[in-house]
């Protein structure tokens, strides 16, 4: 049945969800129109907050996110209101919100930056784990230090930062690729950085820049409140800063890949005793293969669809996400795209009157620029957030807007494995088909550098390492100057490229 709103008074700006997109979308809002009230509505007691943000270049930027009361936000703009509440239903034809909290708020422009949830391999198993936000990554951290064996199933960058921070226990790594990190490298810089998994890690930790306030005094009547296992916003590059992820066993790496491979079932212990299979020891060497049945009895087992079995102490699912749009789909018709999302144009509109998206929660369907594409980052998150407020305020005064220049280009720098790493445009050569070349350098422990070219111009590029070189790389994209005369001496160390293209 639905709920009745009362009839309409002066509606506000009401942004729902206090991750990134949400919180630089509130923002924003507040600045454009002080004296008026913004509503950010959200299930978390916390929210997160960008701070140290640098331009780096163009379209690169960095910051750290922070994790905050929302007091904090409310503190620095007095005309944002939070709403510490889940949504309950929204009712599109009568500009209203329902909040779990039983009261309603009218909006006359709405931004949904609800985020995304990790997609579970299979649901309701307590020995299967998401790491999605804090709260499941804390979860992790308890469990791993009684744990003698995990298995990570995925290969996006939770999986990948996983692998390598787990110290003490052993790890086997499933993925459906061929090679690690598949959404951000191809098999040469994963090779790269495969090579550093097997070194022994430097003892020294180098410090991490960001803090973090958490949520612990106020996260048990939280959880009652809000279904526990669903809220929560996304993790970013450093989340396992602060977090000790020591097993049991005093080692520092053992890791072993199965490559092309999914799960293909679960056993608890009691149901693999019965199916009378068995399951293998961690492979001790590569060159040995050696198959040995284990005798060790686990509480999980896991069957992969290469057949083979391994039993481990619990299993971490980090296969990605699906946007959170449940609560806002019942009675509207939203067009959704493909992956699960809001459907937004190039001025973050959905497809329903002033609805707009932002973030995870949203599937951006406009036409591209060739060298951008969608991915569910951060950088992404605070970008689509500042230009859905920039969107919603223009259109609230009758004004038009044009895109924002960060979605010319696709560019994301992070860390992983305590290297620098710097993506831009199409820099898996997605969507070219065959018809584009590779440039490579490779200096083994230091760099890697990919550059994508096609017809003579730069499409995309990996820069692993201190390479200095993402400002003219950005340039050099952005301006498609045809560089075929250059040949393999664009990537040459003796040549300074950048004297050729300042």
């Amino acid at each position: 049945m639905e709920a009745a709103c009362s009839p309409p008074t002066a509606g506000k700006f009401v942004v729902v969800g206090g991750g990134i997109a949400g919180v630089t979308c509130a923002e924003q809002l507040a600045i454009h129109f002080p004296s008026e009230d913004i509503l950010l509505i959200t299930a978390s007691p916390v929210i997160k907050a960008v701070t140290n943000f640098k331009q780096v270049s163009k379209v690169l930027e960095e910051f750290d996110v922070e994790e905050q009361p929302s007091t904090m936000l409310e503190n620095r703009f007095p005309n944002i209101k939070v709403i510490e509440s889940g949504v309950k239903q929204l009712n599109s034809k009568e500009h209203c919100i329902l909040t779990e909290d039983g009261n309603q708020h009218i909006y006359k422009k709405l931004c949904l930056c609800a985020g995304a949830k990790p997609k579970l391999i299979c649901e309701g198993n307590p020995y299967v784990l998401g790491i999605r936000d804090t709260d499941s990554a804390q979860e992790f951290q308890k469990q791993l230090t009684k744990a003698k064996r995990i298995m990570i199933i995925g290969n996006g960058g939770i999986a990948l930062e996983l692998v390598y921070e787990i110290e003490g226990c052993e790890v086997i790594w499933a993925i459906k690729d061929k090679a690690i990190g598949n959404t951000f490298f191809d098999a040469g810089a994963a090779e790269f950085l495969t090579s550093k998994l097997i070194a022994e890690k430097p003892e020294a930790k180098i410090a991490q820049k960001r803090t973090r306030y958490t949520t612990e005094g106020r996260k048990k009547e939280a959880q009652t409140k809000a279904n526990a296992g669903n809220t929560g916003s996304a993790l970013g590059p450093d989340w396992h800063e602060g977090l000790d992820l020591k097993g049991t066993k005093e080692f520092s790496h053992k890791i072993h890949i199965e490559t092309m491979c999914e799960v293909k079932k679960i056993y608890l212990q009691e149901e693999f005793r019965i199916s009378e299979k068995k399951s293998l020891t961690f492979p001790r060497d590569h060159h040995n293969q050696l198959v040995i049945a284990d005798k060790e009895i686990w509480p999980v087992y896991v069957e992969l669809t290469n057949e083979k079995i391994y039993g481990c102490d619990f299993i971490v699912s980090a296969t990605g996400v699906t946007p959170n749009t449940e609560p806002f789909l019942c009675g509207n018709k939203f067009d959704v795209g493909k992956d699960g999302g809001l459907k937004v144009d190039d001025h973050m509109h959905t497809s329903l009157p002033d609805i707009y998206a932002a973030g995870d929660i949203c599937t951006a369907s406009w036409q591209p620029s060739p060298v951008w594409q969608q991915m569910r980052l951060w950088t992404q998150a605070r970008q689509m957030g500042w230009y859905a407020a920039k969107c919603m305020a223009a259109a609230s005064v009758g004004e038009s807007t044009d895109m924002d220049f960060s979605f010319e280009l696709f560019a994301h720098v992070t860390k992983f494995f305590n290297y620098k790493v710097v993506l831009l445009g199409k820099y898996n050569a997605q969507g070219l088909g065959l018809d584009h070349e590779l440039i490579l350098r490779c200096t083994k422990g230091q760099e890697y550098i990919k550059a994508i070219l096609q017809n003579g111009r730069m499409m995309g590029a990996v820069l692993i390492g201190e390479t200095d070189l993402e400002e003219t790389f950005e340039n050099l994209i952005l301006n498609q100057m045809n560089l075929s005369a250059y040949g393999e001496d664009l990537l040459d160390p003796n040549i300074d490229i950048e004297d050729y293209f300042d």
